[in-house]
């Protein structure tokens, strides 16, 4: 389970995927089986959550990762860049950056 926290440990990356509509859940389909089938057996690996925005345009990744460094490791990982190629090769455009919990809000 993601771990959501100020001054948490983890390297949070937030993948923007640009898709067109009609390929999201396809896109969706090869981060889950890339998830399951590699990234989760690497080293730092801490979760992944997949989403697709309502108008199909998005496809998310959220993925939470032990430190920057091991997430830089995963993506000399061949296996890992062999999927990272095909969802590349599926979206339009993607933004991956890593990011830190600067504050967190629940309901009152």
């Amino acid at each position: 389970m993601p771990v959501i926290q100020p001054n948490s440990p983890y390297a949070t990356l937030i993948n923007v995927f640009t898709v067109a509509p009609e390929r999201a859940e396809e896109l969706a389909a090869v981060l889950t089986h890339a998830t399951d089938e590699v990234m989760r057996f690497l080293p730092g690996f801490g979760s992944a959550s997949i989403h697709i925005s309502l108008d199909r345009t998005r496809v998310v990744n959220y993925a939470q990762w032990d430190s920057a460094e091991a997430f830089v490791a995963m993506q000399s990982n061949p296996s890992a860049r062999e999927h990272m190629t095909v969802a590349a090769e599926i979206a339009v455009d993607f933004q991956p950056h890593l990011y830190e919990v600067a504050s967190v809000h629940e309901r009152g």
